[in-house]
């Protein structure tokens, strides 16, 4: 079930990765990313595509994971903007449905790609939203085991002592931080 908390930490989230894509530029787009079979126009081909794939999930809509991602064209951050909305006002409709993915399930993935974008661009994660990650993390703690990591995420990696909420959710995401 989502709750207007839910949907405004998810908001929280999907505005400061937005605000991360504006940062990125044409020349940016071949740079290396903590995620090794992307670089970092992939990472945000993926990135933009994610919650319009979220909110057909909460629909009930059908779709192929493993299709092509659509490149995220000129604007990423208006087409990501325009994409998170299409995923808020779905879990809204879709609040009660059974076995829609709640917001916190959005909220993972964009905390673990929020940490990989601004790793690739040499930004801080200090400033942002802890609540978008530690729901994102607790989540992945109740559902991710060692069975279910692979393709998407390698083993916990240890986290440094006094790290952010981004740093242990990468992490636990596969990621070296």
């Amino acid at each position: 079930m989502t709750d207007n908390q839910d949907v405004l930490v998810l908001r929280r989230g999907l505005d400061q990765l937005a605000d991360l894509l504006a940062k990125v530029g044409p020349g940016d787009l071949a740079r290396s990313t903590p995620c090794a079979e992307w670089s970092l126009g992939e990472l945000v081909d993926h990135v933009v595509a994610a919650p319009e794939k979220f909110a057909r999930m909460v629909r009930g809509e059908s779709f192929d994971w493993s299709a092509p991602t659509p490149a995220a064209g000129d604007n990423p951050a208006g087409a990501f903007r325009a994409h998170g909305d299409e995923l808020l006002a779905a879990l809204g409709d879709g609040a009660g449905r059974e076995g829609a993915p709640g917001a916190d399930w959005q909220c993972a993935e964009l905390a673990v790609h929020t940490w990989d974008l601004a790793t690739a661009l040499g930004e801080s994660t200090d400033g942002l939203e802890p609540e978008v990650a530690e729901r994102g993390l607790a989540l992945m703690q109740d559902n991710l085991t060692a069975e279910n990591r692979d393709p998407a995420f390698g083993p916990a990696q240890p986290a440094p002592d006094g790290a952010n909420a981004y740093d242990r959710i990468a992490a636990f995401a596969g990621r070296s931080v």
